[in-house]
């Protein structure tokens, strides 16, 4: 009898341990959509620090070595992306999307890199800093310069690449783990 009701036990446990990285995941989802509360049309000041992802105002960019492609970072050094269903004139990713992969706004110069830099006027009338074509984003996943963890992602509607300085997107590198989306 005893030997029965550990049988039974056993599963129920092993699928509560499953189940447990299953909501820690979807806590952190749900804390990232709701963590920007309200957003200001009026063009405020952002509270994020300047070594983080998000500080995505572009002035000038650099390159950086990542994964045996030279991508394009922001002058903190965090990758830069390109999401697929963009157009050389259209952002795609707005609201919950911008929040994951902060937007790099302005106009952007990188020193020595060939292409052409360029900007489009998004939904909110802010202006977005696009490199051969394309809209420049950032990535909260990214937590310390030289990172590349949205290449690859298939997130938010579509693929997300690094921006290579040739201006294509960069392999997937099938050393980096992780991965996910929002």
């Amino acid at each position: 009898m005893i030997r029965s009701l550990t049988r039974l036990k056993a599963p129920n446990r092993l699928r509560m341990l499953l189940a447990l990285p299953a909501v820690a995941a979807a806590a952190a989802v749900l804390a990232a959509c709701s963590s920007s509360g309200t957003s200001s049309t009026s063009g405020g000041g952002s509270s994020t620090s300047t070594s983080s992802p998000a500080a995505t105002t572009a002035g000038s960019l650099k390159t950086a070595t990542i994964g045996g492609a030279t991508v394009l970072t922001n002058a903190n050094g965090f990758t830069l992306y390109s999401f697929a269903p963009d157009t050389s004139t259209k952002s795609n990713c707005n609201g919950a999307c911008a929040q994951n992969w902060p937007p790099v706004k302005g106009p952007a110069t990188a020193s020595g890199v060939k292409g052409t830099f360029g900007t489009i006027k998004r939904s909110d009338g802010s202006t977005q800093a696009t490199f051969d074509g394309h809209p420049l984003y950032a990535f909260v996943g990214d937590t310390a310069p030289g990172q590349a963890k949205g290449n690859g992602l298939n997130a938010a509607g579509g693929l997300w690449h690094e921006i290579t300085t040739s201006g294509s997107a960069a392999p997937v590198s099938t050393s980096s783990a992780g991965g996910g989306g929002y």
